[in-house]
Parts: structure tokens; sequence; C-alpha cells
């Protein structure tokens, strides 16, 4: 059966038909009675009520449906840049992969991305060109870019006939054949006259190019010979499997043209799980290389891809089987967790429905409910023959946001819910910041937030609010200081005496904070200098400037006194933090700030507007180099200054750039930004 199987992963920039693509499949395998519209609000594949607000995929779907008797596995990905790291983790579960390419816009930026991961994937693919029948379409435009940006090369398979609102049928120069489309139906006709001499030399350079991945068609080619179809389909298949090449087609999915022959070209050139071979993973003792091959007769052995969290039914985790198989209901183990797990009923998903299954083997993509331990990326396995598959890791998130519940009381709340969704969707982050005191929710992007938000309301009927987050500055000085910390109160009985001299002294910047002991003649009691280090440290959480740490600098307690009786560990903690905040009056105490290393990729044309924008928030341009047809500009630049940089991007470059941003240092704030945030935060603290 894995022989026949295939699972197609559909990929690429959002609004290029894939949701439509899959509706069609759909359609004409009979699967659905009615042909589902993306813009009507009635497509099976997308079925999320913030799907449908938005009129775009926000999380992949899956459904099946079967093609020239081979059954297929469909698996609709988002192609919006706030989502991706869900198409990231699903493609796991596929064997080959449809890229489809706008041809009004050609190859944008989140279908290199999608190209990056199914490179990473190591996975055949083929191209559709799409949209043919719309306003300013160009196939060949579109093929173009493709074959300028992709590796392995691209190869044309189809023509169209006509364009743009003409468009009505295409030339498949495999079976040298044109079909005409009515309604969704293909005609046969013969090929346009005034398209023969371009259908015979592409034919030529398809041919030439197919015959490379076999030497004995080679030869046949080289002398003349013709070469029959089923050659063509089997050196077609052998040199996409083998990534020699990838097939191009065309189409219109809304229109339901070619989209018969798009399926039919799917199952015949692209990969089963048999194809795949042998899955590697790591015995989890050992750490030692083991390989799963696709066999039934195989230990059982799958990996955790997805999970759906839903506040009724329970959590849904999907899995990809690469070995091996299951009943109905039974046992399995989680390798990654070491936990046995029991589940009671096997599931096929169908976008929003779910079917019970008998069984499943190599290849299958299904699904179990409420597991206790198993989150996304596990692997599960037979108890007897543990294995650890690699999982992919989810995207990087680059927009965040202070979260809090609109009803007091409701923290507990938001935040099991927010754990919820986090199951769900592993592209989200949530931590504490505790310098600032807030709750921070980061995520691929302003939409991706947004529709978190709606999440909650929805399913959990939580209401939260967002805010732009604080900035988590610290503090230093730069000057070099010696100081007393002294502590005397007299109170009947015992007293309180501690007193020690501290020398001060800033140090490099991520130097954290040092003490030295350098203490001679028991001056100070061995016991009471760890407690003149937890004054200093207790007393340097809160700077002088604006109450925020101070770090980077070391603390040398070298002299003092103290008093038989009425020393104590306290008084000399107490000394300590008095020491510290002596010292900051006099070591010119400044404000540091945290410094971003950003990476933005966008379209040549609005390398200007970046580059200008990136200055105006005091950004320092390390270096820029080109990445396909898009550029790539790496900066250090200010946190505050990119705080809602997502959507200021996002409008300058109209939705195709795309950046990500880590924590490179911290750097001093200029003296006339600093007042200013220091003056802010006094102010703020005044008003509470």
């Amino acid at each position: 059966m894995s022989e026949k199987l295939r699972n197609v992963v559909l990929i690429g920039h959002g609004g290029s038909g894939k949701t439509s693509l899959a509706e069609a499949l759909l359609f004409n395998a009979g699967v659905t009675n009615r042909f589902g519209k993306v813009d009507d609000g009635n497509a099976v594949m997308d079925f999320e009520p913030e799907e449908l607000k938005r009129s775009s995929s926000i999380s992949t779907a899956f459904h099946q449906f079967t093609w020239n008797k081979r059954p297929v596995n469909i698996i609709d990905t988002p192609g919006d840049q706030n989502f991706f790291s869900d198409t990231r983790l699903c493609m796991q579960a596929a064997d080959g992969a449809a890229v489809v390419i706008d041809a009004i816009d050609g190859v944008k930026v989140q279908t290199e991305q999608a190209w990056e991961f199914a490179d990473e994937y190591d996975m055949p693919r083929i191209i559709i060109i799409n949209k043919v029948d719309r306003e300013r379409a160009d196939y060949y435009k579109a093929f173009e870019d493709a074959a300028n940006l992709f590796a392995p090369k691209p190869i044309i398979l189809q023509l169209p006939i006509g364009k743009e609102a003409e468009f009505k049928g295409v030339v498949d120069l495999v079976n040298m054949q044109a079909y005409i489309y009515d309604n969704g139906k293909a005609v046969k006709a013969d090929i346009p006259a005034d398209m023969q001499e371009q259908v015979e030399s592409e034919r030529e350079a398809m041919i030439e190019n197919i015959a490379e991945a076999d030497d004995s068609l080679v030869e046949k080619y080289l002398e003349g010979e013709d070469l029959s179809q089923e050659e063509i389909i089997a050196a077609l298949r052998k040199g996409t499997l083998e990534k020699a090449f990838v097939p191009v087609v065309c189409g219109s999915a809304t229109l339901n043209i070619g989209m018969d022959l798009f399926a039919s070209i799917m199952v015949d050139t692209l990969p089963s799980p048999a194809d795949r071979g042998p899955k590697t993973g790591t015995d989890p003792k050992t750490g030692e290389e083991i390989q799963r091959e696709p066999s039934p007769d195989e230990k059982f052995s799958a990996l955790v891809f997805k999970t759906i969290a839903d506040p009724y039914a329970g959590r849904l985790t999907l899995f990809r089987v690469f070995s091996g198989s299951l009943g109905s209901d039974g046992n399995f183990y989680n390798a990654t967790r070491e936990a046995k797990e029991r589940y009671a009923q096997l599931l096929q998903i169908r976008a929003k429905e779910q079917k019970p299954l008998e069984g499943a083997g190599p290849g299958d993509i299904v699904a179990v409910a409420k597991l206790k331990e198993t989150v996304t990326g596990d692997t599960l396995c037979d108890p007897a023959a543990p294995i650890i598959y690699k999982a992919a890791e989810p995207l990087r998130g680059v927009v965040t946001y202070a979260i809090s519940p609109k009803s007091k009381g409701d923290e507990d709340k938001i935040f099991g819910a927010l754990n919820k969704l986090m199951e769900e969707d592993p592209g989200l982050k949530l931590e504490r910041n505790e310098e600032t005191r807030q709750s921070l929710i980061t995520g691929m992007g302003q939409i991706h937030i947004e529709t978190t938000v709606d999440k909650l309301k929805r399913k959990y009927n939580v209401e939260v609010n967002l805010e732009i987050p604080k900035v988590p500055y610290k503090e230093t000085f730069k000057k070099k200081v010696a100081v007393q910390g002294r502590h005397k109160k007299q109170s009947g009985g015992h007293g309180q005496f501690g007193d020690c001299w501290v020398e001060f002294e800033p140090l490099e910047r991520s130097q954290g904070y040092e003490f030295a002991d350098k203490i001679v003649g028991g001056v100070i009691p061995k016991t009471y200098i760890p407690a003149v280090d937890k004054g200093i440290q207790e007393a340097s959480e809160k700077g002088v400037l604006a109450g925020f740490p101070c770090v980077d600098f070391r603390a040398t307690v070298y002299d003092g006194s103290y008093h038989s009786v009425d020393s104590s560990e306290m008084a000399f903690k107490i000394a300590g933090s008095l020491a510290y905040k002596k010292a900051m009056e006099q070591a010119d105490p400044i404000l540091l700030e945290p410094i971003m290393e950003m990476e933005v990729v966008t379209p040549d044309e609005f390398m200007g507007d970046i580059m200008g924008d990136l200055n105006s928030r005091r950004g320092r341009v390390l270096g820029m180099d080109s990445r396909g047809k898009n550029q790539v500009v790496r900066a250090n630049v200010p946190l505050a200054e990119v705080l809602t940089y997502a959507p200021d991007l996002r409008s300058m470059t109209g939705g195709r750039g795309i950046f990500t941003m880590t924590l490179s240092h911290y750097e001093e704030v200029p003296a006339q930004i600093a007042q200013k945030v220091i003056e802010e935060i006094k102010s703020r603290q005044e008003e509470k």
C-alpha cells in the first residue's frame, strides 16, 4: 500500500492559491460535491473562524482523495509569514512538495523560504504556476523567475493556451496533446497552429532535460529515436525523485483549468513513502544512529508534527507513521518523554472532520485524542525498539507584546488558555520578564498575535489587553571609586555594627557582576564577607537612575572593622548595600539598552526605504548581501526603536519583506535619550 500512497504538501507564498488548488483536487476526485471557494467563505480546507474572517489559511489542513488508483494525503499549509512555523513543522509529514507560484507576482519571499524547508527535508518537488487566467499573469516570466532562483532546475512540461482572461487550456508536452476546458472539464483538441513551433522547441528542450536522468534514454535520444510516453513518464519520475530537475505545469485553480493534469503529474512523479527509503533516528540509550524501513513488518515508529487543542474534545495529536503498523486502539511508547501512552481510537483528519480508522501503516498520517504526555516534536514507537527522530524547530518569533487579562483575577485562566494554544502553535512563546514585571507573548507577526487573541476569546472566553512591552534597560557606571559602607545602630542591649571599604570598578559589557575579597589580617572576619557581597548584589538589583538592575562591575572589599559583640551578618549586609548606594552617587552611572541583531529580507526595490528607515531608528548596518532576487540587510538596532517594526516593515514593503531579530548585546544609551527615558519612568512611578 505504501508504494501507491502519496503524501503531498502544498507550499508557497500567501495568496498563490494553495487552498483553491486543494479544493479543485478534492472536487475533481469526487470527494466533495461542490467546488469550495476561499473568497466565498465555503472552502472545505479553510474552516477556522479566523480563516474565514481573513480569507486566508492560518493553520495547516489535511484531506485525502484518490487519483489514478493512488491514494493521496494532501497537506495545505499557510503561506503567510505569520503562520509559517506551522508550515515548517507540518512539512515533516510529507514525502513530496507541490510548490504553488502565482503567475502575476512570480516567486515571492515565502515561496523561497518554503523551498529552503523542502531542501532541508531533502524533498522532491513539482511546481505549478497558478492564476494564469488573471490580469497581468505571465506564465513564462514566472517560470524564468523560478529557473533563476531555484535548484534543481525547473523544466517546463506544459504550455498555456491563451493568456489572462483568454486562458482556456493547456498543451501537455509529454503526450503532445492540447486540452481545452469547459466549466472545469477537459476536451482534447488539436495543438493551436500558432503554437506549433513553440511546442516543438519546448518539447525538445523537455526531452533533453528528462533524458539526462536516464543514460539509456540519452543514447536513444542522441540516435534520433522517438521516446514513448511511458519512457518519458518513467524518466520524469526518476529525475524528480533523484532531484535532477523539478517538473513545471500550469493552470487556474479557481477556473479548474489544468487541475486534472496537475493531479496526474503529481501522482506520477512525486515519491511514495517506500521511495523515500528508511528514516534515520537515534537510539535513546546509546545515542547511536539507527534506521527504520517504511515496512509494516518493522517495529512501529512515528513523529508527532502537530497538536490541535480543542476546548471540548481535548488535545488531538497528529503524527506520521514511518515504520510498522497500529491497530484501531492500543498502546505505544513516547521515547522523547519516556512515557507510555494509551489511545482508544485511531482517526483520519479530513479538514474539520475526523473519520475512525481500523489501522495505519508506513506513510499514514493519523491522529489520536487525549494523550497525556505527548506534544509536537515527540517520537512515538514500540517500547521494545525505542528510537528518537530529530524534529524540526519552530521558527523564532519576531513580534512581542505585553499581555494582561482585561478582568482582574483572570491571570490563571489566561495562562492556562495560552498554554493550550502553545501546544497547538509552537510558534508562540510566553515568558515573564522580571525586570519589567510584564508577561510577554511573542509570535511570528502582528496578525499571528491578533489571531491568538481572537482564539483566546472564541475558544476559552478570555479577553486580554495587549501593550507595547517596556524595554528592559540596565544600568552601570563609568568611574572607578572606593567608598566606605558603615552601619551603626544602638538600640538597647546588642547594637548593630558593620563597616567595610569597597572599591567599585566598571567591567566590559556582558561581564556581569564580580566580587573580590582582599581583606587581610582579619579586619573583617571571613564569616561576614559573604554578607557584604549579598548586600551589594541585592542593592544593585535597583539602579540609582531609573531602578533598573546595575550590571558589569566588580566590587572588591579591601578594608573595614567589626565589633566583637554588635557585628552580625545582617549588619555587614546593610553596610555592603550602603557602600553600593554611596558609590553610585560618585561613579558616573549610565543607562544601558538592549541592541538587537536584525536580518531584514526585502525585494530589491525597497532597499532604499529599508536602509533609510533603519538609520532613522539609530541602526548600524553590519552588512548586505543578496539571497535569490531579494536583498538581505543585517543591522544592529536598539530594541526601543523596533518594538513595532513588524507592521512598519509590512507597510514599507507591501507585505513582501520579512525579518528576524535576536538580542545581541547592551550598549550605553545616548545622554539626551537617556534623560528622556529616565524622566518618563520617574513620572510613571509618581503616577502610581
